[in-house]
């Protein structure tokens, strides 16, 4: 290509971190999606070539932030139904929901998403509540956490869900005294009775969810995310996307195994996995199954080597572990990267179990195994991960003593073993790759907000001085390294032709520009550091309102093209 003909931006100004270890930078030269040269080198190159020069104004110019562990299609339903995030109270929800049915008479089902499972003990909601909002039509709302659903009485009878309705297989119908359905519906097997019934939300509906999610992770810098639950139904939703050219985000998805249709399912995913590669879309891949090991805490669903404190039982397994063996193994011989959810410990091992025994398999993805969550494990399986070769995604933002965590949490698990929760610290010392991400919309996807809390563990009212279980406190510029050189690890950046996560020249210019070095704040002014612009292959995919004040015209005629207006 001629030099002329090749879109160059010289960003300089202010600090370029390479990424850690890499040494710091003052400049960075991006020619037709590539980096070109940093520092000197970079100043240098420009002079000879027709090139726009952005002035960072002593601002950060860093790698991209991936997020490993996302559902970007149920997040961004969130815009769509009654207006839950944030509500602090049941009688908000139920208010909102109420407004919400009246503004929309024509909607058979009102339907929502995300609501804070901590506001009821034991995160027990009652059908009565919710009718006293609506009770002339269903209304399902999906709990913060995934695995749980607050019906009305209407929805329940709908799907015909009684004191006569059976415990499902890998489900549970929290009950009355007398025997009728409370109105919470817990895991896959209680979940599905709703879905028999309740219509999901059309496709164009799906697909803005999509796009409204993608335009919030480019606001935060993420330019590389992990969509960690699609069913086969919404795979289509990301090719439709992408052929709209709605992927402001190179996204990787992952397709549900459940043991109830495996290994029947497998067929329909590797015919899914050829029409994403038909489509040679540079944004969207299909390398991924996910599997569920168990549920969660808070559900006490989450399979535990110990009892909980409030019941007597050790939680749940989706899988039994030869079953789950022989499952990876059949997705790792056909080339998928196995990706298993795993909160308690007893799930841990059995995912860890899996992975050591499918461990022959080393081609492609096969080779890159992710074990998710890892919320409670043995230090014994701890080591595992490094030995083993599998990637920890972690949620830093659950390691704090949140509502969340003291309501619910904590007494299920009693103080002591509370404690040994999300060792983030131990696991970066034994070698083991990590990678992190937030499980949005289970809580925020804002990575700004996640070093925070990696930073500090504390609550953002600072709760409680020198943070929750310090020891696993890491650095900031660990935490930007995890979010950036470890998500890129887990999704397989250095196979690409134009690798990222680190800056270096021949890589792909995904960037995002802060107003301040991050390394030098304190953990809780790190939300507060604003995201000037963030760059896919040197395209701008997000500009705040003032980015145009940092370009320097001086080397070019008129506004540059690719600047988000």
């Amino acid at each position: 290509m001629n030099t002329q003909q090749q879109r160059s931006t010289l960003f300089h100004g202010g600090t370029v971190w390479p990424g850690k270890g890499l040494g710091d930078t003052h400049a960075l030269l991006v020619r037709d999606g590539l980096i070109a040269a940093l520092g000197t080198d970079a100043v240098q190159q420009a002079k000879d070539i027709d090139h726009e020069a952005i002035d960072l104004d002593g601002g950060f110019l860093m790698p991209g932030f991936g997020e490993g562990h996302s559902h970007p299609i149920h997040g961004g339903l969130e815009n769509y139904g009654p207006k839950l995030v944030g509500l602090a109270s049941v009688e908000a929800i139920v208010a909102e929901v109420r407004r919400y049915a009246e503004e929309n008479p024509d909607e058979e089902w009102i339907q929502g998403v995300a609501y804070n499972g901590s506001l009821a003990e034991g995160g027990l909601f009652d059908a009565r509540w919710l009718d006293e909002g609506v009770s002339d039509r269903p209304v399902v709302l999906r709990g913060w956490d995934g695995h749980t659903l607050w019906c009305n009485s209407e929805a329940l009878r709908r799907a015909s869900i009684t004191k006569d309705t059976p415990e499902p297989e890998m489900g549970e119908i929290p009950r009355r005294a007398d025997g009728e359905p409370l109105g919470v519906l817990r895991e896959w097997g209680a979940l599905d009775l709703m879905a028999a019934v309740c219509p999901p939300p059309a496709f164009e509906v799906r697909l803005n969810a999509l796009a409204t999610a993608l335009d919030m992770f480019s606001s935060f810098g993420i330019t590389w995310a992990q969509e960690s639950w699609a069913e086969l139904d919404n795979y289509k939703v990301y090719i439709e996307a992408a052929r709209r050219g709605l992927l402001k985000v190179r996204m990787n998805i992952a397709l549900i195994a459940d043991p109830r249709h495996f290994p029947g399912s497998l067929q329909e995913m590797l015919a899914a996995r050829e029409e994403v590669r038909a489509l040679n879309h540079p944004n969207l891949t299909f390398n991924t199954i996910k599997f569920f090991a168990d549920g969660v805490i808070e559900n006490e669903t989450a399979s535990l080597l110990d009892p909980y404190c409030t019941v007597e039982h050790h939680g749940m397994r989706i899988w039994e572990p030869a079953e789950l063996s022989k499952a990876v193994a059949a997705v790792r011989a056909e080339g998928f990267q196995p990706y298993i959810h795993a909160i308690g410990d007893d799930a841990v091992r059995i995912s860890l179990d899996a992975m050591e025994h499918s461990a022959h398999f080393t081609d492609a993805a096969a080779a890159r195994p992710v074990v998710t969550h890892v919320q409670l494990a043995s230090d014994k399986d701890l080591a595992r991960f490094a030995e083993l070769g599998v990637v920890a995604n972690m949620q830093p933002l659950w390691a704090q003593l949140d509502a969340l965590m003291t309501v619910l949490t904590i007494p299920r698990l009693g103080r002591e073993r509370a404690d040994t929760q999300y060792k983030t610290r131990t696991l970066a010392e034994s070698g083991a790759r990590l990678a992190f991400g937030s499980d949005w919309p289970a809580s925020s996807a804002d990575p700004r907000e996640g070093i925070a809390i990696a930073a500090s563990r504390t609550t953002t009212d600072g709760d409680p001085d020198g943070g929750w279980v310090p020891e696993q406190i890491i650095g900031i510029e660990d935490a930007l390294d995890i979010y950036t050189r470890g998500t890129a690890f887990q999704g397989f950046a250095d196979a690409h032709p134009a690798p990222w996560g680190t800056l270096a020249p021949g890589h792909s210019a995904d960037l995002v520009w802060l107003g301040q070095d991050p390394r030098t704040a304190a953990p809780a002014e790190l939300p507060g550091n604003p995201v000037i612009a963030t760059y896919l292959a040197g395209q701008a995919t997000y500009a705040n309102d003032n980015v145009n004040e940092y370009v320097n015209d001086s080397d070019h005629e008129g506004q540059p093209s690719h600047v988000a207006q």
